[in-house]
């Protein structure tokens, strides 16, 4: 099974749906999504709409929740808690219940899928180095686990620093944002994974940033949230 694993859309409609017309060119089986599908950009609720109606399997993110539940924003950076706000007020009634249905973490075609970290996954975590990764593989018993948060790429081995998924070790794969990059690389950045062959590659691709950072401004979102996505940070 050919599986698309996406994650932290942040409301970048552009984004999304470039990441969606190359999916369905890959002949894909199923669509992954693991969470912050809002948050930062501009178009919350047709995110969620796309979301909803493609992924077999969506997980909550932490930008998720704190447009739920606006308490959770107060830990964030002031653009973050501006962009929640605005997003809670924004959101519809029933994607909002979308999102207060989601599960934190789920398991599926042997793989196992959390927005963060399997250790704490309401905590949030961040794994961005092969330390992080070492403390999570005790929190999961799959061979491979998917993550996003951190909206950095990367490939994470439980015993080597191999940077390319194989059989025989485990590993902890970040497939990156879809709609908020901060790899330097303003591209974005999704997963496919083949559980016969057992292998995995992250896609990156060009889509219509100079849209979507005008329509934060259009919103009266901060320039920060459009000017980030120029440069990939």
């Amino acid at each position: 099974m050919r599986l698309a694993i996406i994650s932290d859309i942040h409301s970048n409609l552009e984004a999304l749906n470039k990441s969606l017309s190359i999916i369905d060119s890959r002949k894909v089986d199923s669509i992954l999504c693991l969470g912050d599908v809002v948050g930062y950009g501009a178009n919350p609720n047709e995110c969620v709409e796309i979301v909803k109606k493609r992924c077999s399997t969506v997980l909550l993110g932490n930008h998720d929740a704190a447009a739920i539940d606006l308490t959770i924003a107060k830990q964030f950076t002031t653009y973050a808690r501006l962009s929640a706000e605005w997003t809670a007020g924004h959101l519809l009634p029933e994607h909002r219940s979308f999102l207060e249905s989601l599960p934190l973490t789920s398991s599926k075609e042997g793989v196992f899928l959390v927005h963060a970290s399997p250790f704490e996954p309401s905590e949030w975590y961040y794994i961005v180095s092969i330390l992080d990764a070492r403390q999570a593989f005790a929190h999961f018993s799959e061979e491979i686990c998917f993550v996003g948060h951190s909206h950095l790429p990367g490939v994470f081995g439980e015993t080597s620093e191999s940077q390319q998924v194989a059989r025989g070790e485990r590993f902890v794969v970040n497939v990156g944002s879809v709609g908020q990059p901060r790899d330097g690389n303003p591209k974005l950045s999704f997963g496919v994974f083949d559980t016969d062959r057992w292998e995995y590659e992250n896609v990156r691709a060009e889509y219509e940033i100079k849209r979507a950072s005008q329509k934060i401004l259009d919103a009266g979102l901060p320039r920060a949230l459009a000017d980030r996505l120029w440069a990939g940070v």
